[in-house]
């Protein structure tokens, strides 16, 4: 399997997980340092507004849609707990050191739901998209990773982020070949959109 192939799915996950949002509320504005992720959909905390289609082309060319998000930079990345892990991946075979913060708590210093039938939709760059559960984030400890082997991740490379666990450690995922333990860890990840599972 292709697992980095364009989805031609990702257009529907994407309109199927329109924004979450009450009342438009007030956001603060996005840090100086340029924004690595974008969170949208069933959070409570902004700092950006509606998607602008003529400056956001990669989001806009992925069809994602959203009235306002949360613009992460690497520098609020790296002011959260560390957590490293160390998966054997697919590209290799070898095991690799991954650090950043936990993707729950990412989520949850923008105020995404911790309980109830959440669903994220995870985009990476090459256009590869993710339907998840935040059940399924907490149970696999994914981490979103900012660095590997003690280097930050490159953009052009894998990064600069990669929603990654350690597949190593997880048994109903050790027990399958390699190249099918990372289906849902996308590299270059970019955009976040979360939903409430109807």
């Amino acid at each position: 399997m292709n697992k980095r192939q364009f989805l031609t799915s990702a257009a529907a996950l994407g309109a199927a997980v329109a924004p979450a949002f009450g009342a438009k509320r007030e956001h603060a504005e996005c840090g100086p340092s340029p924004v690595v992720l974008t969170i949208s959909g069933a959070i409570k905390h902004s700092n950006r507004g509606a998607l602008n289609p003529a400056f956001d082309q990669l989001l806009a060319k992925h069809q994602v849609k959203f009235s306002q998000a949360y613009g992460v930079d690497l520098p609020w990345l790296a002011s959260m707990k560390t957590v490293t892990i160390h998966p054997t991946i697919e590209y290799d075979a070898h095991m690799h050191t991954f650090s950043g913060p936990l993707l729950t708590d990412v989520l949850a210093n923008v105020g995404a739901p911790d309980a109830g039938s959440m669903q994220i939709v995870m985009h990476a760059v090459d256009g590869y998209a993710v339907l998840t559960t935040l059940d399924k984030v907490r149970e696999y400890h994914f981490i979103v990773a900012t660095q590997m082997d003690g280097k930050p991740l490159a953009l052009g490379g894998v990064g600069p982020l990669w929603a990654i666990y350690d597949a190593d450690q997880i048994p109903e995922l050790a027990a399958k070949p390699l190249k099918d333990r990372f289906e849902l860890s996308p590299w270059g990840l970019y955009h976040m959109q979360l939903t409430e599972a109807s």
